[in-house]
């Protein structure tokens, strides 16, 4: 059984700066609230907030987890609202159904293989040149490289080239006319449902003195519609793209609401 938890950690504690500034100290931490060790099952989490005054983790774990060593060493033991919130994450999928829409979130890592990077980081130069050195390379081509999409529409196109494969299509946005006394320069052509919210590189290392690692991240947010109940489900559990164990991948949802009670909010 899925569950889905939120975990609130206080950015002005020194373990949290810690796990807030490397991502693999972080999933070391999340792995650590689970019972069953050392874990094999699948666990996705994402920064949702980091502001200087608060931090919120979300992580989806296959088992029931504990986050009470989070609470005790970053987060508010004892305050209200430090108290970490853990659903059950059944009811959601058992809501997926064929042609239902939702609102969604996904914070990924976009990238793209190629056979050979035009600016090769330190440890793609050592890949090649470790390929180069063996006496049958001329006759087998090196492994392909993951390369970061970098600009924002190569961004929207890797997750729009994905969409079908994992269950769902994103809608096109709906138009608003201009305000009044207001010319549009052309026709209105609506575009997908989706927006960047926020675009980041990470830069830090899995332990003192070892490589650096950098990833491209991408924050969507926008609405879907399910085509293939079964693959979104398996997108919600297993995850979109790679850098799973540095927080990315996790793909959320929530209900839609209509555009009439959005106005009266």
């Amino acid at each position: 059984m899925p569950y889905l938890s939120k975990i609130a950690l206080n950015p002005r504690r020194r373990t949290a700066v810690t796990l807030l500034s490397s991502p693999h100290s972080l999933h070391a931490a999340i792995l650590a609230g689970l019972a069953v060790q050392p874990v094999t099952e699948r666990v996705l989490w994402r920064m949702e907030n980091n502001t200087p005054h608060r931090a919120e983790i979300l992580a989806l774990t296959e088992s029931r987890p504990s986050w009470q060593h989070l609470v005790d060493e970053a987060g508010w033991p004892g305050a209200d609202g430090g108290a970490p919130l853990i659903a059950d994450y059944t009811p959601l999928l058992e809501r997926i159904t064929l042609g239902k829409e939702f609102g969604f979130r996904l914070t990924a890592n976009p990238v793209q293989t190629v056979p050979r990077p035009t600016k090769p980081s330190e440890q793609q130069e050592a890949r090649l040149k470790a390929h180069a050195d063996r006496p049958d390379a001329t006759d087998r081509r090196p492994r392909g490289f993951r390369v970061a999409h970098r600009t924002a529409a190569q961004q929207l196109n890797w997750l729009l080239a994905r969409a079908e494969r994992h269950g769902f299509t994103i809608p096109d946005a709906s138009l608003d006319t201009p305000a009044p006394g207001i010319e549009a320069d052309g026709p209105l052509t609506p575009g997908p449902a989706v927006t960047l919210v926020s675009r980041d590189i990470l830069r830090f290392t899995k332990h003192r003195g070892g490589p650096r690692i950098t990833l491209s991240t991408a924050t969507y947010a926008g609405r879907l519609k399910v085509t293939d109940p079964d693959s979104l489900r398996a997108a919600l559990l297993t995850g979109i793209g790679p850098a799973k164990g540095y927080g990315q991948g996790l793909l959320t949802l929530a209900p839609v609401r209509a555009k009439a009670e959005a106005t009266h909010a």
